[in-house]
């Protein structure tokens, strides 16, 4: 790794920090937020007083095309290091495993000639009407998306990949 990347690194693993200490924070705000059939808006409008308003990513801006491909990729937030790397930065809710969004925002990152990182922010758990946890996407996402690293048939064109749980 040059030092260059290293640097790059070194401030994903600051923005990282910072993300896990306000999910910390306030996990009793995020998890009024976090009921059955909220709307995943509101988890991004809270997320987005960090990203956007503390540490300087842009919401839902529209990435560069890549040549040959159409797309219009528009992440829930993204940081730029400068005019060609970046962070994207996606807020997951209900559909982050079972309509495989975690696969699509690993995807998006992949794609983009802007991003070189990925921020996923997903829930421990999903909820039932009734209260109970239906699922749990948080460690499915973490393994699921570390399959992508470590192998050199596998992997994707995104440097590295945080996943956050709330």
């Amino acid at each position: 790794m040059d030092p260059e990347d290293a640097a790059e690194l070194t401030l994903v693993d600051e923005l990282a920090g910072e993300l896990v200490r306000h999910i910390g924070a306030a996990s009793d705000e995020i998890a009024s937020l976090h009921v059955h059939n909220a709307s995943s808006k509101r988890l991004q409008d809270h997320f987005a007083t960090l990203l956007r308003d503390r540490l300087g990513f842009e919401e839902e801006v529209v990435l560069t095309p890549q040549d040959g491909l159409v797309t219009r990729a528009r992440p829930d937030f993204f940081y730029r290091f400068d005019s060609r790397r970046g962070i994207l930065a996606e807020v997951e809710r209900g559909g982050t495993t079972t309509n495989n969004h975690d696969l699509k925002d690993l995807w998006k990152a992949h794609i983009s000639v802007d991003a070189q990182h990925l921020f996923l922010i997903v829930p421990n758990h999903n909820w039932r009407e009734d209260g109970t946890p239906r699922e749990k996407p948080f460690p499915l996402v973490a393994r699921r998306m570390g399959a992508f690293f470590g192998d050199p048939r596998r992997e994707v064109d995104v440097i590295s990949v945080n996943v956050f749980g709330y």
